[in-house]
């Protein structure tokens, strides 16, 4: 069994990708997204991060978050949103025979796959790197063809203060080299 070791640093800066349960394409309809704000508020108000980047998928989402200089724990702010959203949505969304007997085990909804992956941010270029990822995520899926055409992402905040233009990606592609792989 592999022995996965996460990064721990506090204070960092982390890119996450979270996965639906089996993919399904949920994450987009309006009560998910409405619980997941919500969850967001809550856990924010006992255990602060700083969001730097977002967007929503329909079977996943990408996040940059910076935790605050004292707290590495991640893991516990994803458990306390996967929960808060599974507990709002769960009659719903939760489906008992999509959950394999691990599952069950584990007391787990059908909302959510058990883990996520992160990866800490070392400098500005990787910074830069992950999102423009995570921003040009819906063009390389096929969802839109303009990344502004989106609107589940942070992309818009970045555009009102000037950081990005509102054509940003256009005439991209990732193949073409600029966003690179994250690791």
């Amino acid at each position: 069994m592999p022995n996965y070791r996460r990064s721990n640093v506090a204070g960092a800066t982390y890119f996450f990708t979270v996965v639906t349960h089996q993919r399904q394409p949920i994450l987009c309809d309006g009560d998910v997204r409405l619980a997941l704000r919500e969850a967001i508020g809550v856990v924010r108000a006992e255990l602060s991060f700083e969001i730097d980047a977002w967007v929503l998928m329909p079977d996943h989402l990408h996040a940059i978050w910076t935790l605050p200089e004292h707290d590495a724990d991640f893991g516990k702010r994803w458990g306390e949103i996967k929960r808060y959203v599974s507990q709002q949505c769960g009659g719903r969304l939760n489906q008992t025979w999509r959950l394999s007997d691990s599952n069950i085990k584990r007391r787990e909804s059908s909302v959510w796959q058990r883990r996520f992956w992160e990866h800490q941010v070392r400098d500005d270029a990787d910074f830069e790197r992950c999102i423009n990822y995570a921003y040009y995520n819906p063009v390389k899926h096929g969802l839109v063809e303009r990344v502004a055409d989106w609107p589940h992402s942070t992309f818009h905040r970045y555009v009102k203060q000037g950081v990005y233009p509102l054509n940003w990606g256009e005439g991209l592609r990732v193949s073409d080299g600029h966003f690179g792989e994250l690791d």
